[in-house]
């Protein structure tokens, strides 16, 4: 068995079954709900092109799959595992959105099916990290400390890169991002893309919180801060430009429009990179 697999201890019983359940169902709905409740959210569900709204959805699947490794709301071990887990994962977020919407009034029976279906996909992206992130933030533990991956450099970049799109997700569709970069000057833009980096590595590497990244024996100060901090950044803002793309929010846009708006999504994108051993 390779050392970075996860160790099933015993198989499930069908009460935990239903408790990892359970979790999914609430993790879906906590993580989810900022997107849950926001109008411009169920706009996108009527406006957005059936293409954009597929490739979305398709992008997550794999990302969840990646994800099971290192977390999900049961032990896995094998691909084919985890593989049926973001499924699973899938499914949830899309049934707990359906409820939501259906008893908020949101979405009715006399809705075209593709609007129905287009407001609730939007909220699957969200939902299903939730779901999978249930076991990490709602559990008691049922996998021991050793037994959880160390993910090296490559994982730590996917881990940012999830982190990011969590948070992102759930501010990318409002109007506000628009409005600030709009009422940025360029100065402004590069100070928040400095203050942005350094609270990147200030929050891995300073502040101490759990599950903050070691540096690697001899490493030095400008390397992590390239490595990491830089290369990490990059990512947040090819993450955010294909989020802002795949809501609309591009189109239409010059070169300088967009960079802003990618700029400024890059903050909160940046933060979640950042905590996203804490959160994932």
């Amino acid at each position: 068995m390779a050392p970075t697999e996860i160790i099933v201890r015993h198989a499930l019983t069908p009460r935990e079954f239903w408790i990892g359940l359970g979790r999914a169902f609430a993790g879906a709905l906590i993580f989810a709900v900022p997107v849950l409740m926001t109008m411009e959210a169920w706009a996108l569900g009527f406006h957005l092109h059936p293409l954009r709204l597929a490739l979305f959805l398709a992008v997550t699947l794999p990302m969840l799959v990646l994800l099971h490794k290192y977390g999900g709301f049961r032990q896995t071990v094998a691909l084919r595992d985890r593989i049926a887990d973001a499924f699973v994962a899938i499914l949830v977020a899309a049934v707990a959105a359906t409820a939501v919407f259906f008893i908020f009034g949101i979405v009715t029976v006399e809705m075209p099916l593709r609007e129905v279906i287009g407001k609730i996909a939007v909220q699957v992206v969200p939902g299903s990290l939730g779901a999978s992130l249930a076991r990490a933030q709602l559990g008691t533990g049922l996998l021991e400390e050793e037994d959880i991956p160390e993910p090296g450099y490559t994982g730590e970049l996917f881990l940012m890169v999830v982190g990011a799109l969590f948070l992102s997700v759930n501010i990318a569709p409002t109007e506000e991002v628009v409005l600030i970069a709009y009422k940025m000057q360029p100065w402004q833009e590069i100070a928040l893309v400095v203050v942005t980096l350094a609270l990147m590595h200030a929050f891995v590497y300073e502040f101490e919180f759990r599950g903050s990244h070691s540096p690697e024996p001899g490493a030095g100060l400008v390397s992590i801060f390239f490595r990491y901090a830089i290369v990490g950044y990059v990512l947040v803002m090819l993450v955010n430009l294909y989020i802002l793309w795949t809501f609309g929010r591009t189109d239409g846009a010059g070169f300088s429009e967009t960079l802003s708006a990618v700029v400024v999504l890059s903050f909160p994108g940046a933060l979640g990179a950042a905590v996203a051993r804490l959160i994932l």
